[in-house]
């Protein structure tokens, strides 16, 4: 029976640090379904999720994760995923939020913290700081894709966003 898992993987950038990781799924017959990479600093992370009929990938891989380790410098972290039950149906819309302002800690926190208190699940969460040519200030963006369940007051939700957005000082706007 199929297992599903999820792999973590990252280490210097370099050319070839995907076909490295991907290569130990290949070898060892797993099934590679999703993906998710990118460069954080000068780190290349890479997640994964795979799937594997061997009762045993997860020794096999950490095994074979410690070689790569050892000879390219690539950390791996594996965990094994639940068997696979059929989402429950909400009701729900999609939207993106997109955060502009200077730089602070807790902008990620507060933000995360206010979808979660009003049930609204974060589909994806892309950030970087940059710093503007003009005065060399650090301004920090973020965009997040959520999910918003159709019994949510939008009134209410922009309301609290915007209570959320002027405690940071930053620029919060909602595209669909």
């Amino acid at each position: 029976m199929q297992k599903r898992y999820i792999m973590t993987a990252f280490g210097k950038d370099r050319p070839g640090i995907v076909a490295d990781v991907t290569q130990l799924l290949y070898e060892n017959n797993c099934n590679l379904e999703d993906t998710t990479m990118s460069m954080l600093a000068d780190e290349f992370t890479i997640n994964l999720l795979f799937s594997s009929n061997d009762d045993n990938i997860v020794s096999t891989l950490v095994e074979k994760g410690r070689d790569l380790e050892q000879q390219s410098n690539i950390s791996t972290f594996i965990r094994p995923l639940k068997e696979r039950h059929l989402p429950i149906q909400r009701d729900f819309s999609t939207c993106t939020l997109h955060v502009e302002g200077m730089d602070q800690a807790g902008i990620v926190f507060k933000i995360s913290q206010f979808l979660a208190s009003n049930s609204l699940n974060i589909v994806d969460l892309k950030s970087t700081m940059k710093v503007t040519p003009e005065s060399g200030t650090a301004l920090y963006l973020m965009d997040i894709h959520i999910q918003v369940p159709e019994s949510t007051s939008s009134e209410a939700f922009e309301e609290g966003l915007n209570i959320v957005a002027e405690e940071l000082n930053v620029e919060i706007s909602i595209s669909s």
